[in-house]
């Protein structure tokens, strides 16, 4: 049985992983629930964790693997959208998780993306990942990128991750996306338009947010899924 707090928090954060792929971050959880303080997170965090509904990933910034839902959340067809393993191989589920479909896609891993300093653009396939196909959804084009930095470790994405992105060129605010700078960088960042500008925010306070003129960046996908191998 969850407490009213308990239960907001496991619906924000089930929402903001099946539109972004990735948890929010402790502030954005504060700020959905009206709490003082991320202390206050910390301890429904841990509630969830021990009654079986959340898995926090062990030497991970703020990754969070949600293993069960409530009936009333849509539990039925729940699958984890994390998915943790080494090349493909098989991981045993988390105690009490639900069956993950084993229907699975072949995407091609175009190189790296820059969580970081921009790099230079991606254009060429080095490989492909096998991606469930609940982390995909309905329709639409959709490719993969070995994440190379920590600009976006208080997103839940760290160095060495594999995004999954389906192909867009238009974004929301605070999706996250690839996005191609002057023509030839391309960065994932979170997305927002500021004063007739795009600004494009890292998750992590060492690096600043670049403000650029919108016919300097060209949105190219935006964050579905996320994939990582231990």
């Amino acid at each position: 049985m969850l407490t009213r707090k308990q239960r907001d928090l496991l619906e924000f954060i089930h929402k903001r992983m099946q539109r972004d792929g990735v948890p929010p971050s402790f502030d954005e959880m504060k700020d959905a629930l009206d709490l003082r303080s991320k202390s206050g997170i910390h301890r429904l965090i841990t509630a969830l964790e021990e009654r079986g509904f959340i898995r926090r990933l062990a030497h991970r910034a703020r990754a969070i693997e949600i293993t069960r839902l409530p009936d009333d959340l849509g539990a039925a067809g729940f699958v984890p959208r994390v998915i943790d393993g080494d090349g493909g191989a098989s991981v045993p589920a988390p105690t009490r998780a639900m069956p993950v479909q084993v229907d699975a896609t072949e995407l091609p891993v175009m190189g790296r993306i820059a969580a970081g300093v921009p790099i230079e653009a991606i254009s060429e396939v080095s490989h492909h990942v096998a991606v469930p196909g609940q982390m995909l959804g309905r329709g639409g084009a959709h490719y993969a990128l070995e994440v190379k930095g920590d600009s976006m470790i208080e997103a839940g994405i760290n160095d060495g991750d594999v995004v999954v992105i389906r192909e867009q060129n238009v974004a929301d605010n605070g999706d996250i996306v690839v996005a191609l700078v002057e023509g030839h960088e391309a960065t994932l960042k979170r997305y927002r338009r500021v004063k007739g500008m795009i600004a494009l925010e890292a998750a992590n306070p060492a690096y600043e947010t670049r403000l650029l003129k919108e016919d300097q960046v060209r949105v190219q996908g935006r964050l579905v899924g996320l994939i990582r191998s231990y």
